[in-house]
C-alpha cells in the first residue's frame, strides 16, 4: 500500500499538468490499496478550494468520489465531520480539527474563527469565540 501525497491526488483529478496528470491516473489505477493521511485530504482541499476555486459543492464531490473507492483507506470519520462543515458553509479542516479533538477527548472548540464556532454550537456542542476587540 502506497502513502499518497496531495500532489498525486491533485494531479489525478486536475489536468494542470499533462504529462503529471496522466502518470498519477495510471500509477494509482494499478494499486489495490491507498492510504489518504487526513493532512493529505485536508491540503487537497485546501488547494482546490484557494487556489483553483472551486466551488464547495464540486470540491465535496470530488472528495467523496476519491474516498468511496474500495481501495482507499482514510479516517472516513474524520472525513464524513470535514464533509459536514464543507456542505454547511465552513471550512472542511475545522471539521476535521473539531472531531479529532473531540476523539482526544476534547470536548470544547475554541477559535477565533465565528463561522467554526457557530457551526459546532448549531450541532449541539460546546463551542467558544475568542473575541480580540
Amino acid at each position: 500500500m502506497i502513502i499518497a501525497d496531495t500532489n498525486l491526488l491533485l494531479r489525478a483529478v486536475l489536468d494542470d499538468d499533462v504529462k503529471q496528470s496522466h502518470l498519477a491516473r495510471r500509477y494509482l489505477a494499478e494499486l489495490d490499496k491507498i492510504a489518504l493521511p487526513l493532512p493529505a485530504i485536508c491540503e487537497f482541499v485546501w488547494v482546490l478550494s484557494r487556489r483553483y476555486k472551486l466551488d464547495a459543492s464540486d470540491i465535496a464531490s470530488s472528495l467523496r468520489e476519491l474516498v468511496d473507492d474500495a481501495r482507499i483507506c482514510c479516517n472516513r470519520d474524520a472525513v464524513d465531520a470535514g464533509l459536514a462543515f464543507l456542505d454547511a458553509g465552513g471550512d472542511f479542516a475545522d471539521g476535521v480539527i473539531e472531531f479529532e479533538g473531540r476523539r482526544l477527548g476534547g470536548d470544547t472548540f475554541v477559535s477565533f474563527d465565528k463561522r467554526a464556532v457557530a457551526l459546532i454550537q448549531a450541532k449541539g456542542r460546546k463551542g467558544i469565540l475568542l473575541d480580540a476587540d
